[in-house]
């Protein structure tokens, strides 16, 4: 007689896919602050050290953040010597996008993250006897499964 068996395992977490989706959404928010953050960077250092204005890449980043700084643009009037200006407003500019974005990362953790629950793993085996030469008698078959059911300590890693 050959014995021949096969064994399967199924495990299942409750909220797995919801906490996957709240740190996709977190990762986003601080992948976008990131590159703002360092936008408004290279704009502090090209003003800094006095970049040529006429540049086209000085140019397009002087566009694309002239947005993020112009609400902060008249709280202070930047020291300039030589051409080289201290942008104290990007600066500020930086501070405040990034308590915002940490705030904003924060908030979506707080409202949409579930804590680890229970979970259930189901363990299957077949087991099937066949008779090594044809016969009149059928082969044997055995299925065996297990269900657990385990709950996690949400304060445990």
């Amino acid at each position: 007689m050959t014995a021949f068996q096969q064994s399967s395992t199924t495990q299942r977490e409750s909220g797995q896919e919801h906490r996957a989706a709240t740190f996709k959404i977190t990762q986003l928010i601080w992948l976008l602050l990131g590159l703002l953050e360092g936008l408004l960077g290279l704009r502090f250092i090209f003003k800094l050290i006095a970049v040529n204005a006429a540049n086209p890449f000085a140019v397009l980043l002087y566009k694309v953040t002239d947005f993020f700084v112009a609400p902060f643009a008249s709280l202070a009037k930047p020291p300039a010597a030589g051409g080289m200006v201290l942008e104290i407003s990007t600066l500020l500019a930086m501070i405040v996008y990034f308590l915002i974005g940490w705030a904003l990362e924060r908030i979506v953790y707080v409202l949409f993250y579930r804590p680890r629950g229970s979970m259930s793993v189901r363990q299957t085996t077949v087991t099937e006897n066949v008779p090594q030469q044809p016969a009149i008698s059928a082969s044997q078959t055995t299925v065996t499964e297990r269900t657990n059911s385990t709950t996690t300590d949400p304060h445990l890693p």
